[in-house]
This record gives C-alpha cells, structure tokens and sequence, in this order.
C-alpha cells in the first residue's frame, strides 16, 4: 500500500487502545489533530472508515475491528526484528520494557534495577506496575517484553520462568503474639482484611482460606499492603501478607507477625515473555540475576522474623 507506514498503525493502534483521541495522541506524544488527520489519511488509503466517531467516544468499525488485529500482528513482527537485531549484538543493551505486580514491586524492584544496571550498563529500563491481567495484556500486545508475576499464568503465547518461592504470613494485632496461629478454617470467622479486586494475591488469600466461590462475610478491602497493615494495627482485622513485604510493611505498624506450620500458603514469584521473542536467552540471564536477589531477599526476612 502506496504511503501506508509504521507511524500510521502505531496511530491507529493507540486509538483502538485508548478509544479516545485525546488519551492515545497524548500516548504518541502528538497533537489530537495531528492523530486525527493520520487516521483520516490510513482511512483514505484503504477507502474504508476504521472508526465510528460521536461527541462522546470512539468505537471501531467492524472493518477497524479487523484492521487492528492484522495492524497489531504487524506490529509485533516488527517488534521482533527489532528484538532479532539486538540479539545478535551480545549484551542486552537499549530499551527494556519490565512489567511487575504491585506485590513484588516495592520489595523487590530496587535491588532488580541496581543488579541489572551493573550487570548490563547499556540497559534502559522502562518500568510499569500495575495488576497482572494488564501486565499479560501488555505483553501480548508488544508493549512490554517481561512482566514478574505470581505463576501459573497458563497462557498459551507466554514463556514462564520460575524465579523463587515465598510463603504468605499472619498479619495480626500486637495484643495476639503468642495465640495459636488460626486454621485457614477459623480463619473465615474472622474480619479479613484484602487487597481489592484485580489482585491475584486476594484470590491467592481467599483459596487458602478456603473460602470456595463465596465471599467472607466480614472482608474489608484495600488498596495496597500497605493500607492493610495498618488497618490490622489500628485492631480492625487480620491480614494475609507474602514474607518479602514484612520489613517494610511491618517496621511502623503495631502488630504481630506469625508463620503458618507445614504445608503454609505460598506463591511461585517468576518472569513471563512472549515465545516469539528472539531475546529469551538474554532475558532468562535476567531471570537468573532476580532469581538470586529473591532468593536473597527470602534468606534475609527469615533471619529477622
């Protein structure tokens, strides 16, 4: 197609994403005049109308919807030649784009980009946290190249590879250091405190408690750790929390922190990147230096609780 580029299915494929035209020309880093007149130009070159424009929002023609699956593909293949070139030349080097759950991040994503930034110099990192079913998307999308997340993801196109293992703890009042440590059944009669919807760690929290398809009667939500942390402290429940996040969430809040017997909840923390993606061999180097550090991390917390 005689002046079809790049640039107009990057364009159009920031207006299938965002369906609006101000959010995706501000993701282009353009005007949205600029993006409109590209998406009209990609419209007259195919003698089709890709988007069905109105006063509040845009929708995709059937024809649009069709466009960007094909656009995307391209997009991709283009994004692995990319990726095949910069294999060859030895040390990862250039942009890498990491993923990471909010559940590993602030405990973890410190000493990842000071291991990589030694190990590989030449590295730019650009970092997105966010919950895993928009890292998953990203990266199918080829708009990440890893993502760190709690497996199995079980995705078909995705790679996994297993970093380390981490156990869930008893986040409890400071008046409660000493009781038993309560069964995941006994465990349900109590005011449970959760992350909110979209994090895999709640549902992780509510299998072990055994709670099935119904929800706890007494839960109460939050946005992150550490907002439950110090919920349990101010004595309004109990929490569940993955070991690596204690140091942090636990050194201002008054409570007590109590490990499970045997056969304790646990998490598989590991890194997840497109089969298709011709950096695997440099980016299972990566998962073997963070690897390490969560081992690490995982070594240090034990001595200290």
């Amino acid at each position: 197609m005689i002046g079809l580029t790049l640039k107009h299915l990057r364009y159009f494929e920031a207006l299938a994403r965002h369906r609006h035209f101000g959010r995706a020309a501000e993701a282009c880093s353009i005007s949205q005049p600029a993006l409109s007149l590209q998406i009209k130009e990609l419209e007259g070159m195919f003698g089709a109308t890709l988007v069905e424009r109105s006063a509040r929002q845009i929708r995709l023609t059937p024809i649009g919807e069709d466009f960007i699956e094909k656009a995307r593909q391209i997009l991709l293949g283009v994004e692995e030649l990319e990726e095949l070139v910069r294999s060859s030349r030895g040390p990862l080097a250039g942009r890498l784009r990491l993923g990471i759950i909010p559940t590993v991040a602030p405990y973890l994503l410190p000493e990842i980009v000071a291991a990589l930034s030694r190990e590989f110099p030449d590295l730019e990192l650009e970092l997105r946290e966010s919950v895993t079913k928009s890292l998953i998307d990203n990266l199918l999308e080829a708009r990440l190249d890893l993502a760190i997340v709690a497996l199995p993801i079980s995705e078909p196109a995705l790679r996994e590879f297993a970093l380390f293992e981490e156990d869930f703890v008893l986040v409890r009042s400071a008046d409660d250091a000493g009781k038993p440590v309560p069964s995941p059944k006994m465990l349900q009669s109590m005011r449970l405190l959760l992350l909110e919807e979209g994090h895999c760690f709640r549902e992780q929290a509510l299998s072990f408690c055994q709670f099935g398809k119904a929800q706890p009667r007494q839960l109460m939500e939050g946005s992150s750790l550490s907002t439950l942390v110090q919920m349990v402290g101010a004595g309004m429940g109990v929490t569940l929390v993955p070991e690596m996040a204690l140091a942090l969430e636990t050194c201002s809040a008054n409570v007590s922190v109590a490990r499970f017997p045997p056969q304790a909840p646990s998490r598989t923390i590991g890194m997840v990147w497109r089969k298709t993606n011709p950096l695997s061999e440099q980016l299972m180097q990566i998962g073997a230096i963070v690897s390490e550090l969560g081992q690490q991390k995982r070594d240090n917390i034990g001595k200290i609780f």
